[in-house]
């Protein structure tokens, strides 16, 4: 059995995909670009700062769905270009706690929208 999540404090899906699933006693949310919520638009600005958006849109989906960035246990970071690496990890770092989830991190050719970064979690519910 699996459950649609479904926030107005994350950006709108833009195709066939749910924000998030809940299924399994987890929660298993798409990735999210730099959106701001409110209008659609791609934020410009640091890989810092639009890693600070996906990363608060990722929580309005989690906290819709009954959890948290706390509850987080695997991430998947896509990057436009890895020399974007250390400043994204350095953002990154600030919303996990003690015990930060598995990660993987990986360039991509190219993201949606241009975007500079994705990310997608797992976590549990």
């Amino acid at each position: 059995m699996k459950d649609r999540v479904q926030t107005d404090n994350a950006p709108k899906a833009i195709g066939p995909y749910s924000q998030a699933i809940k299924a399994g006693g987890f929660v298993f949310a798409s990735g999210q670009i730099p959106l701001d919520p409110a209008t659609g638009q791609l934020i410009t600005g640091t890989i810092a700062e639009q890693t600070e958006r996906v990363i608060n849109n990722l929580k309005a989906v989690l906290e819709a769905a009954g959890s948290s960035l706390d509850r987080v246990v695997k991430t998947t970071v896509f990057l436009a270009d890895m020399n974007d690496f250390a400043e994204m990890n350095e953002t990154y770092g600030k919303f996990f706690g003690e015990v930060p989830p598995a990660r993987s991190t990986v360039e991509a050719a190219r993201l949606p929208k241009d975007a500079r970064v994705e990310i997608d979690v797992i976590a549990l519910l």
